[in-house]
């Protein structure tokens, strides 16, 4: 398929506003949300400006729509719009004219403890956002006010794991609720790894998407998908009912999308900047559910590198530096692995560059925050605030300093495999902190289970949604399994590792609540005791007793091996005779 050729300037400004292309009066009269966010362009709302009271979908859908003044002085009066406009736009979203609960930034509402979310027995089931940002590490939750308020409103789980600190392993046991070693997905290229090993073995259709979709859910997929997928060339994977999925798009300008096996191409103009078309292409989603319910996946290429920030966002935190905790630019101990021996001090240069790096990544986390308001705000848009849940995550974390390695990911450290995952929504409690280990496995079932319906066949993890509703759980899992191959060598992978950023070799790790163990491939072992060592700097694994040992390598061996989600919670049994 050849790319769609360019359109005009005021095309390109309302495709970054609603991330579609519209054409003609006509076309604007059979989308009347559409029209009505053409109408707050023209007035001169802007994406991302909420902040200052000029955001195209807090500042302008939402009051017009809502029949309300908007929530704060704006720099720009209410365009005027066809109360036949409004009225369609309402009579397309169930519960559009319902003000949100309140008069600043709409949010989820948290239900008591307890409380089921809608059954679907007369009610409509319930809705699931989920942002999905790459190489988001839990250093930068603080620069995001809207994640913040997240977790005031709801459940932040503290350790949550990744199955491996790599994009494709990662997503691929989040889309799948599956194991690297069963899923086979270990890298982001060649014959495990990447889009083409994923779609060949099958593993689209046994996803969370195709799960909701056989339930009647309409599903999307925004944003960042697998590496390989190439818009022009791939198709949009089953399951995902909207698609509008991007390829090499890490610069976050000059790429295109396939947009319903369309191929848009996007320019360089602050419009184009790909974190705000999603938002756009996110709320128009949301803003044409047709009152049934819908699970919409916005994957943010930020703030992977080069960590662009948008336009608007490159002068915020002018003197800000990577946080010098006591694993920064420290030396390796005595005991420590061989890979990880070979990196010497860093030089001022290098800690010049993670710093201006840090900076970056900070300011690009900024949109990301702007884009989550923007969808909390359109689901309080359609009467739907108190039926959605807001899930927030990222697929690995990130490294920068600490262990005397460059900006990367891919060890074993909670740097690169504890991420954040945060959820609001009907039934979760405000303000809890969990610390059960969890682990991305988890977000099939946890998703598949709040559709009310059932997982895809094979899956390994186990629902989180009884947590999400405040229940005692028993029996929960005490460790999680890293895998990981190594070490990447392709310099086609954008997750290539620069030059001292570590590249350990093929390893297999268990995270629990006290510990951190990893067996290398060759014979290495490497273990941390958390209470007494929380930067991970101690290899402590050749004072450990022999039956200790003998045990951690027992607990791997079963977890490696396991196949689906009661097979590998009897597996997980074996760490329970460990440390905590």
């Amino acid at each position: 398929m050849q790319p769609a050729p360019r359109k005009g300037v005021a095309t390109l400004a309302l495709a970054a506003a609603l991330g579609a292309f519209l054409g003609s009066s006509a076309s604007l009269a059979q989308n009347p949300c559409e029209a009505i966010a053409e109408a707050c362009r023209d007035a001169g709302f802007v994406r991302g400006d909420s902040r200052e009271g000029n955001g195209i979908i807090v500042d302008c859908v939402n009051p017009i729509v809502q029949g309300r003044m908007p929530r704060r002085a704006a720099g720009h009066p209410l365009p005027d719009v066809d109360p036949q406009v409004v009225a369609a736009c309402r009579a397309r979203n169930a519960g559009a004219a319902r003000p949100p609960s309140t008069s600043e930034t709409p949010v989820a509402a948290s239900m008591p403890a307890g409380v089921p979310p809608p059954t679907g027995d007369g009610q409509r089931h319930p809705n699931i956002v989920f942002i999905l940002t790459d190489d988001l590490s839990w250093n930068l939750v603080q620069f995001m006010p809207h994640v913040l308020d997240m977790q005031k409103r709801g459940v932040t789980f503290s350790n949550y794991m990744v199955t491996d600190s790599l994009c494709c392993p990662s997503r691929s046991s989040i889309f799948t609720g599956r194991f690297p070693h069963n899923t086979g997905i270990f890298r982001n290229t060649g014959a495990d790894g990447g889009y083409l090993p994923f779609r060949d073995r099958g593993l689209e259709r046994t996803t969370f998407a195709t799960a909701l979709t056989a339930a009647g859910y309409r599903t999307a997929m925004m944003g960042k998908y697998l590496n390989g997928y190439l818009p022009a060339k791939h198709p949009p994977a089953p399951g995902w009912t909207t698609w509008a999925v991007a390829g090499h798009a890490y610069k976050e300008f000059d790429y295109s999308l396939n947009q319903n096996g369309k191929v848009v191409n996007y320019g360089h103009n602050p419009a184009d900047y790909l974190t705000d078309v999603m938002g756009g292409l996110g709320s128009r989603f949301i803003m044409e559910s047709g009152g049934g319910p819908f699970l919409l996946e916005v994957a943010t290429f930020a703030p992977h590198a080069p960590y662009t920030p948008a336009p608007r966002d490159l002068n915020n935190f002018r003197q800000l530096r990577a946080p010098r905790t006591p694993a920064f630019n420290a030396a390796p101990d005595a005991n420590a692995v061989t890979w990880l021996t070979k990196h010497t001090q860093l030089s001022d240069a290098e800690l010049a560059r993670i710093d201006v790096d840090f900076r970056k990544r900070a300011q690009s986390v900024l949109a990301i925050d702007a884009l989550i308001g923007e969808l909390r705000a359109s689901v309080a848009a359609i009467g739907q605030e108190k039926n959605t849940y807001f899930v927030f995550s990222s697929d690995n974390g990130y490294h920068m300093g600490e262990h005397r390695l460059m900006p990367g990911k891919m060890t074993a450290y909670d740097t690169d495999i504890r991420v954040p995952l945060i959820v609001t929504g009907p039934g979760v409690p405000a303000n809890v902190t969990i610390d059960e280990i969890v682990e991305n496995i988890d977000l099939c079932p946890t998703f598949v289970e709040l559709a009310g319906t059932v997982p895809p066949p094979a899956v390994d993890g186990r629902s989180l949604v009884p947590f999400l509703h405040g229940e005692k759980v028993i029996n929960w899992r005490t460790a999680a399994l890293i895998e990981h191959h190594g070490p990447h060598d392709d310099p086609n992978d954008p997750d290539a590792p620069a030059l001292r950023s570590g590249n350990p070799p093929t390893y297999e790790a268990i995270r629990a609540k006290g510990f951190v163990y990893v067996e290398y491939v060759g014979g290495e072992r490497e273990f941390h005791d958390l209470a007494t060592d929380p930067q991970e700097l101690l290899n402590s694994y050749v004072q450990l007793p022999e039956v200790e040992k003998a045990a951690l390598h027992a607990s791997v061996e079963a977890l490696k091996n396991c196949h689906d989600a009661k097979n590998c919670e009897v597996a997980d049994r074996t760490t329970a005779a460990l440390r905590k």
